[in-house]
């Protein structure tokens, strides 16, 4: 598969997909992350 870029417009459009899938990863990894840190708190008991 070649990625060859001939126009600006061709470049452009690689570098938006690019970002899109940076955003979703970073996304799925604040989630994942957000989940480790709150996962250890442990309930307190009111009685």
């Amino acid at each position: 598969m070649e990625n060859i870029i001939y126009t600006l417009h061709d470049f452009m459009l690689h570098t938006k997909t690019i970002t899109y899938v940076l955003m979703g990863v970073a996304l799925v990894s604040f989630v994942g992350y957000w989940m480790f840190l709150t996962g250890r708190e442990e309930k307190m008991r009111k009685y």
